[in-house]
């Protein structure tokens, strides 16, 4: 069994109940409490764990915590931070994570780094430092500049879209004058969006949602009547007739991520890869067909269980699914009522579209026995 010695004031504050503080990861939004029956020093650890870690730059909540865990998304479950070190719920390059003991369980604390120098003999500054992020945000910020969701696609019909272009062009660009019919609510930017996939549950059949593609921004000039003067600001494509005109969309993205399972059992499908890419590896954004109706929230951790082969029967020549195995975990980070977006954060084999997620609760469950 691993155990490593625990400070003795550590220990007297874990016992009298009073210093203890589980956070929702790194840039948790955890709330003061005792640490709850978490992973034991026989379940959830890494054989070779390390008792101390220096955080380097590039690191993220994710590669931390899978050099002590089995399932990195259970850092929550071990994760304590001394009340007196300012701001706790931050971690920097030069910080120091260390396992210890912590009534008879494993818990992971934070040494602050230095991260000092001396200008003068009576000067000091510390070096400006970020904190490190729960997960590689930069791929999930690029999708959401990019991508939206209508989750009633039957309101397409209302939606104000684009009629013309300055001086009859079919095409237009940034610096163009743009001519929309409808109305468009909010403030003088928009954006401009071309219809996308449509998704729709494989076995319902139900509507899930209509994704948009970002092809610009605009600038609204004037409205009249039901025609909206536009001039366009930034353009990723040419903007056409028929593009879609929408008021910009909070883009701003939850970073205080809590990884976790669902609290209540999921079970669904991976819908699609934006782009119209079949093969899915690691750090990949996927659609997947289950949302906040299902319970799902950002930060929520799913299992992908890679389809069985399908192969024939050689006595009965009948179709036969191969059970499916476990291949790979997916952080939802923008959940919408019908379907969520996520990121594949581990992938042992390569997935696929239709591939099965579900809460990986037995995973749980397995490391609190």
């Amino acid at each position: 069994m691993k155990q490593t010695g625990c400070a003795v004031a550590w220990c007297q504050r874990l016992k009298a109940g009073v210093g203890a503080l589980l956070v929702g990861g790194v840039l948790g939004l955890g709330t003061p409490q005792l640490q709850a029956q978490g992973l034991s020093w026989d379940d959830g650890l890494r054989g070779d764990a390390p008792d101390r870690y220096t955080v380097v730059k590039g690191d993220t909540l994710w590669d931390i915590s899978g050099r002590f865990l089995q399932h990195p998304w259970q850092w929550p479950e071990v994760w304590q931070v001394n009340p007196q070190i300012k701001n706790p719920h931050l971690i920097y390059p030069g910080d120091i994570v260390y396992l210890y003991d912590c009534n008879g369980r494993p818990c992971l604390g934070l040494e602050r780094g230095q991260g000092m120098a001396r200008l003068s003999p009576k000067v000091r500054t510390t070096p400006h430092r970020e904190a490190i992020e729960p997960i590689p945000l930069d791929a999930v910020r690029h999708f959401l500049r990019e991508h939206r969701v209508i989750e009633d696609p039957e309101a397409l019909d209302e939606l104000a879209y684009v009629v013309a272009g300055d001086d009859g062009r079919l095409i237009s660009g940034s610096g163009d004058r743009l001519y929309a019919r409808g109305r468009v609510e909010g403030g003088g930017r928009v954006g401009l969006y071309r219809v996308g996939e449509q998704y729709v549950d494989s076995v319902t059949g139900e509507s899930l949602g209509l994704e948009l593609e970002s092809v610009g921004e605009a600038r609204r000039l004037r409205q009249e009547d039901d025609i909206v003067v536009m001039e366009v600001t930034s353009s990723r494509q040419e903007v056409r007739d028929d593009d879609i005109v929408l008021p910009l969309e909070d883009r701003r993205l939850v970073t205080e991520f809590l990884p976790r399972a669902p609290d209540r059992e999921v079970d669904g499908h991976i819908l699609a890869v934006p782009g119209g890419v079949r093969f899915i590896g690691r750090l990949q954004v996927v659609a997947l067909d289950r949302g906040r109706r299902d319970g799902l929230e950002a930060g929520h951790v799913l299992m992908v269980e890679q389809q069985g082969d399908l192969v024939d029967d050689p006595r009965t020549g009948e179709a036969l699914r191969l059970p499916g195995e476990d291949a790979g975990l997916v952080m939802v980070f923008r959940p919408y009522e019908k379907m969520s977006y996520g990121l594949v954060m581990q992938a042992s084999r390569t997935l696929s579209v239709g591939d099965r997620i579900h809460s990986p609760r037995r995973l749980l469950d397995t490391a609190l026995r």
